[in-house]
């Protein structure tokens, strides 16, 4: 009877450990835990962890992380079908070691020259049908970061100190996040790079307002992305689509990009570029809400890594004490006030059909900008009830064709609410 009474506690137990999630049974179920992960946050589960990684790359599965705080250095996934389960409770952390991450394996990081030095915490490459999904949280450790980035922006402006990105997925069709926090990379938080079909949804992914470069997502080179329903609350980009590169085959590297039902509180807006050379087509923002950002919408190049932009709607978006509702430049990171045309290359930037409608907000400095090239002014520009205020300035359209404005108001604290200089724009108020 003893013998038969330890057994069935053990049958039970091993149940338990091995498969809590019946419904994602559909294949094999890794409990990390069970496959040597402690989760007690001091021990460092890498080799674990990525053991179990390594399993699921011929078969499939899913990876279960339950309840638990998760220590690791740089992983890697490649598989099909396979499925990321973070448990409530569930934390996965970035070591603090920040030497992990260098891919010498050792060394000093401030000497790294480029991102490329670093490998990124999470990285899942040449995969299909990925799923990352739960109530848990991916957690960069970001603090042991950013304050030599920020006293290297500060001591020239506009450098980025290089460090590791939190989660990479190369070349991934088919790929979900669903549900998760994502928090505090050391920059970057999520970079889909080369990837087609890709949706993410009720995600939350925060860092603090002023963490220097922690872009939440930003499509690179990628086609078909959905986000939808998810808060994100960071010290830079909100979202940046970025095209740095053409691809063979086809005319535009980045497109079909739908941002729906977001809510942006700090960071620097929804923004296209700047590496915009591959170009960017079909972008659709729609029912967001901005509060407090630095930007709204945003597109943004220069004559170094510009290239086309077409196609960008953005409609039913409210914002709150933004800081530049509508920016839209081929200057990048600063327009000068006067310029001369320069002769067009292949990387001169060019935007084109850009509708902007039911959009109403608050600007705590100008309304914005619209502002192209002497040599590649911007083309195709229809705002429809639209209405903004801005504390400092108002809206400036220059070097612009075809910009149409239907039911728009714009208030400005200082200064004409609109100002046009070399552009042609009907509907103005006389």
């Amino acid at each position: 009877m003893k013998t038969s009474l330890s057994l069935l506690v053990m049958l039970v137990s091993s149940a338990v450990l091995f498969d809590t999630h019946p419904a994602l049974a559909a294949g094999a179920v890794y409990n990390v835990r069970v496959n040597g992960a402690k989760g007690d946050g001091s021990t460092l589960d890498t080799e674990a962890i990525q053991a179990v990684f390594n399993k699921v790359r011929k078969t499939g599965g899913t990876i279960v992380f339950p309840a638990g705080n998760y220590v690791s250095g740089p992983l890697t996934l490649r598989g099909d079908n396979v499925t990321l389960q973070f448990d409530e409770g569930a934390t996965l952390f970035a070591s603090t070691n920040q030497a992990l991450f260098l891919k010498e394996g050792s060394g000093d990081w401030l000497a790294a020259r480029s991102g490329s030095d670093f490998n990124p915490f999470l990285s899942l490459k040449d995969s299909t049908g990925l799923t990352l999904t739960g109530k848990g949280t991916i957690d960069g450790n970001g603090f042991v970061w950013w304050e030599k980035a920020e006293e290297a922006r500060r001591a020239k402006s506009g450098t980025t100190l290089p460090r590791p990105n939190l989660i990479v997925p190369t070349r991934c069709n088919n790929l979900r996040i669903t549900g998760l926090t994502i928090q505090n990379a050391p920059k970057f938080h999520l970079v889909p790079t080369e990837c087609d079909g890709v949706w993410i949804e009720d995600v939350k992914i925060f860092a603090p307002e002023r963490s220097a470069n922690t872009d939440a997502i930003d499509p690179s080179i990628s086609r078909n992305v959905t986000v939808t329903n998810c808060l994100i609350d960071v010290g830079d980009d909100n979202i940046a689509i970025k095209s740095g590169k053409k691809v063979e085959g086809r005319e535009f590297a980045c497109e079909n990009i739908t941002i729906t039902h977001c809510t942006f509180k700090h960071g620097h807006g929804v923004s296209i570029g700047s590496e915009t050379v591959g170009g960017v087509k079909d972008v659709f923002v729609r029912h967001c809400t901005f509060e407090d950002t630095d930007n709204g919408i945003r597109i943004k190049s220069d004559r170094k890594r510009g290239g086309a932009v077409e196609n960008l709607v953005c409609e039913d978006i409210t914002m709150k004490n933004v800081r530049g509702a509508i920016t839209i430049t081929s200057y990048y990171p600063k327009i000068p006030p006067t310029d001369t045309a320069q002769a067009v290359t292949g990387t001169t930037p060019k935007y084109r059909n850009i509708t902007i409608r039911n959009l109403s907000g608050t600007s705590s400095k100008s309304v914005g900008v619209i502002v192209g090239l002497p040599e590649s002014g911007i083309e195709n520009v229809l705002l429809e009830n639209v209405e903004l205020s801005g504390a400092d300035g108002g809206l400036e359209i220059r070097n612009a064709t075809g910009v149409e404005l239907k039911n728009v108001k714009v208030t400005a604290a200082k200064g004409p609410p609109i100002i046009v200089q070399d552009a042609k724009v009907t509907g103005l108020e006389e």
